[in-house]
């Protein structure tokens, strides 16, 4: 979704602080800074016209529900390791070797480790 013009003001009572950007989009539609509340802290946090502008561009239908710190903070604690998953010990049907794999060996079906999973399971052509 394009926008199309971007008009900056300041109100006529001369508060810098109140003057901003204001944001048409293609529908004609009035767009301005949100102030929203970060579900995880609580804090309000401001979702900018800039922030709406990226949102709409990439095609996302909904706002944000957390602050950057607190996003900051998910996004950091899901890249550590294996995010807290709770990994398995199991040998490898194919080499014998002792292994870990992020899901429960049922038994039914062979598990393997690294090493021998890239040499069995063909590499997907995308």
């Amino acid at each position: 979704m394009p926008f199309l013009a971007l008009i900056a003001y300041t109100p006529r009572t001369g508060d810098a602080a109140a003057s901003g950007v204001i944001v048409f989009s293609h529908l004609g539609a009035m767009v301005q800074d949100k102030s929203l509340a970060c579900k995880d802290c609580g804090t309000q946090f401001v979702f900018t016209v800039r922030d709406q502008q990226f949102y709409a561009e990439k095609g996302f239908e909904n706002e944000p529900q957390r602050c950057r710190d607190c996003r900051n903070l998910r996004k950091n604690s899901r890249s550590q390791g294996s995010g807290g998953r709770e990994m398995f010990e199991t040998i490898c049907a194919q080499c014998g070797v002792q292994t870990t794999v992020p899901f429960r060996p049922r038994g039914d079906k062979p598990v393997y480790c690294r090493a021998c999973y890239t040499a069995v399971v063909p590499v997907a052509s995308g």
